[in-house]
């Protein structure tokens, strides 16, 4: 498994499984639960999750598949906004604990701008990690000024900025990722198969696959890995649609096939805002 490096020196998976819509029927739970064991059994070790899903509901299907197996995964979550001050944080750290039933949160993020002062927020995060309740923190949807606001100490120890980027949706290119770079933060991409389907129906996307005997998902996954310091979390509940994507790392997109990505898909030319979802 591909992996970046953080600004601790830690590395993280490369690659993972996002969780978003988990957790919000129970009769689904079981099912849920079976699915990320599937991508567990296939190499998966970057879980991603967040209070928000479900309201806690995907915490809980982590905690589940992942019983007898948290040993070397590398567990994600967010904590709302409105959970940002310094008792906030904690209380739903703990709360998302108990969730996963685990005892460590490899990286911890706020997951979107807060109206609490982030000296708060990140005084918190430090204790957690003090006290060995988190590895890492970071931020999630941060444009590059809410990231300049960041306690100056802290913009270089962020593990990363998880944000909504994939080949149709390049806004994180304009400065934010350049910013990322220069401290060696990876950028995480959620959502990096574009749901709404215009990049999995590119015609140029399904020439490149036609030629690397690829998916179109898997050009597009492929195309992100790419990237540097680049982490993808693609959501699915269907195994072999897991399967599928996790193959995207055996994808190597030779330089006229990045050219005419390029074209097809181009980076931004002016200063734009991060898309969300």
């Amino acid at each position: 498994m591909q992996t970046v490096i953080l600004p601790s020196g830690n590395s993280m998976p490369a690659f993972g499984l996002g969780t978003w819509r988990m957790g919000e029927h129970p009769e689904r739970f079981g099912r849920e639960a079976d699915v990320i064991r599937s991508a567990l059994d296939m190499g998966i070790t970057l879980l991603d999750t967040a209070e928000m899903y479900g309201e806690g509901g995907a915490e809980e299907v982590i905690g589940e598949a992942i019983r007898g197996r948290r040993d070397g995964l590398f567990l994600i979550s967010k904590f709302y906004p409105h959970n940002a001050s310094r008792n906030g944080v904690k209380e739903a750290c703990e709360r998302s604990l108990r969730r996963m039933d685990c005892d460590t949160i490899d990286l911890y993020l706020l997951h979107w701008p807060s109206s609490v002062a982030l000296a708060q927020t990140f005084e918190a995060l430090h204790e957690l990690q003090d006290q060995g309740k988190i590895r890492e923190f970071g931020v999630s949807n941060f444009n590059l000024s809410d990231l300049q606001k960041i306690p100056e100490d802290d913009q270089s120890r962020l593990g990363c900025n998880q944000v909504y980027y994939n080949l149709a949706h390049r806004e994180v290119e304009w400065e934010i990722s350049g910013w990322c770079r220069a401290r060696g933060i990876p950028v995480m991409a959620y959502s990096p198969l574009d749901q709404a389907g215009a990049l999995l129906g590119s015609p140029v996307v399904a020439a490149i696959a036609d030629k690397h005997s690829a998916t179109a998902a898997q050009v597009a996954l492929a195309w992100l890995l790419h990237q540097p310091g680049t982490v993808a979390i693609p959501k699915s509940v269907r195994p072999e649609r897991i399967r599928e994507n996790l193959d995207a790392a055996n994808v190597e997109l030779d330089a006229d096939d990045l050219v005419a990505l390029d074209e097809a898909f181009p980076p931004p030319k002016q200063a734009v805002r991060l898309g969300m979802r």
